[in-house]
């Protein structure tokens, strides 16, 4: 373990030698109607090619904004005893932003506007591709799975290790509630070595402050969350990873609880095909089973917890491809409490701006009075 915290600081000392932009998990994507409005902003906006300039007259060195947005709608259906039947609903409408001012600073904004509230907000420092800054408010850099974007999951919904190691869909083991995978801080992130004849990067890092409570929260103690991952790429879109997580989360009775994590992981795309495949581990308590009238905890309080999953996806024909996964969460780390979900789910993209899902899943809960069920998520994906 000793040498990879050493790498990992050499790393972050390395000096930064190109101009390029760091690969982005999250990245937007414009649909039908944003491509025409992107393209008449850049027809509109007169790139400057003449030498970089900085002051506070400047006007010129600022890209056409670039904007787009996605909708998607889902039915949901489960059998587990004492749940209705499923319904419709709306689970994302997402609309966003972003361009580049003096070439070398990127902006994002997100916006969710199903229950309107900011998701993203960033501003990058991108000049080299060894080593960039990021600020603001964006994706928990712990584990593969929590920074991607929705359409690029494969599956009807994150792994439960995403929603419980991140509170990206959930409360997460320490009782914070569904964040998104987000929060507040500044980011420290690169890609080193270049290799092979297509010159992929070898080492990618990241290295991350964060409040510790949330998006769209203030922090409500005085200690911060610490976060990184280094991650090796051996092979063009072969990457293995270590993450690291510590900190401190207060709940909204007041109680603080010390959470420390680490996960590892892997993923693989290559052409149509992919591999995802992610193990990580929490230790601490959940601030919500601290009872302040006894001031005491609950006998049954977990002191840990873990979680795996493992996904892959098949394509079929180039409009249909099918991802299968093994998804585990254990409450407290042991078999007696652990919740394990197998899913199928086949993609229909018919257009890179339309996508059908249809995901069934048999669940198996043995923290539940009713232990095995059947879940079926029906998604529809548009791009506008």
């Amino acid at each position: 373990m000793l040498l990879p915290i050493i790498f990992f600081c050499y790393l972050l000392l390395s000096p930064a030698i190109c101009f390029a932009h760091a690969e982005q998990t999250d990245e937007y994507e414009e649909g039908f109607l944003t491509s025409w409005l992107n393209r008449s902003l850049a027809k509109s906006m007169t790139p400057s090619e003449d030498s970089l300039a900085y002051g506070r007259s400047i006007t010129r060195y600022v890209s056409a904004p670039k904007f787009g947005g996605y909708v998607i709608g889902s039915y949901s259906y489960s059998s587990m005893a004492g749940v209705k039947s499923g319904g419709f609903d709306a689970r994302m409408i997402r609309v966003y932003v972003s361009g580049t001012v003096l070439r070398d600073f990127k902006y994002r904004i997100q916006m969710e506007l199903k229950n309107p509230a900011m998701r993203d907000y960033t501003l990058e420092w991108v000049r080299f591709k060894e080593f960039q800054i990021k600020v603001g408010q964006f994706k928990r850099c712990f584990t593969y799975e929590n920074p991607m974007n929705p359409w690029d999951v494969g599956l009807g919904s994150y792994s439960q290790l995403a929603g419980r190691m991140t509170a990206l869909v959930s409360e997460d083991c320490s009782g914070e509630p569904g964040q998104n995978g987000r929060d507040q801080g500044l980011q420290l992130q690169g890609d080193l070595f270049p290799i092979g004849k297509d010159g992929h990067r070898l080492v990618r890092y990241q290295a991350a402050v964060f409040n510790g409570n949330g998006q769209n929260k203030k922090d409500n103690n005085r200690k911060k969350d610490w976060m990184g991952n280094i991650q090796l790429q051996p092979i063009a879109n072969l990457y293995v990873g270590l993450f690291g997580w510590t900190g401190t989360y207060t709940g909204s009775n007041g109680v603080s609880v010390r959470r420390n994590r680490w996960a590892i992981g892997s993923k693989y795309d290559y052409k149509d095909w992919s591999f995802r495949a992610e193990y990580a581990h929490h230790s601490g308590r959940n601030a919500g089973d601290f009872d302040t009238t006894t001031n005491t905890w609950k006998e049954d309080s977990p002191l840990e917890a873990d979680a795996w999953y493992i996904v892959a996806g098949v394509p079929i024909t180039p409009w249909l491809k099918v991802y299968g996964s093994y998804d585990v969460y254990r409450k407290d780390a042991t078999w007696g409490r652990m919740r394990s979900v197998y899913s199928v789910c086949p993609n229909f993209q018919l257009h890179k701006n339309l996508m059908f899902q249809v995901q069934y899943g048999y669940v198996n809960d043995r923290t539940a009075a009713d232990h095995n069920y059947h879940e079926l998520w029906a998604q529809t994906w548009v791009r506008f």
